[in-house]
């Protein structure tokens, strides 16, 4: 086993090298979405559509913002036409997001250009290299798991 010493510099340069890494892919795949909007407000589309309908105070958690932040968020969306709220009908005071068709028809041509793309590139790959991918996204999806 090697020392903690290098243990530690290693573990720091793989997380530089990984941060550069998921920093340039986020930017090609939002070159590639040719989205009209910004990566936070992709960024909160994307989780309206996956856990939706949500309370702003769940978006918040998932998006690891502040409440004040959610709210800016949600103003732009729904400015834009890409939200709905309603409010619960048990609870007048909890108000529900989800997307409105504007917004599913978005994230749908979002997702279906990044797909596109991603898969285009990955058919240049190896058998081996697939595999690696394939267990990276599961280590990928651990580590950036919000922390409880």
């Amino acid at each position: 086993m090697p020392p903690v010493v290098t243990q530690i510099t290693d573990l720091a340069a793989l997380a530089s090298r990984l941060r550069l890494s998921v920093f340039r892919a986020s930017r090609t795949l939002r070159r590639e979405s040719q989205a009209d909007i910004s990566p936070t407000l992709l960024a909160a589309l994307a989780t309206i559509d996956r856990h939706g309908p949500i309370t702003p105070g769940d978006l918040a958690n998932h998006e690891q913002v502040r409440k004040p932040t959610v709210t800016r968020i949600l103003n732009a969306l729904a400015d834009d036409g890409l939200i709905e709220r309603s409010s619960d009908p048990l609870d007048g005071r909890v108000s529900w997001v989800s997307l409105s068709p504007a917004g599913r028809t978005l994230m749908r041509n979002v997702r279906r250009r990044t797909d596109r793309f991603l898969a285009h590139r990955l058919d240049e790959l190896d058998p081996d290299d697939l595999a690696a991918l394939d267990r990276a996204v599961e280590i990928l999806d651990r580590v950036t798991e919000p922390a409880e």
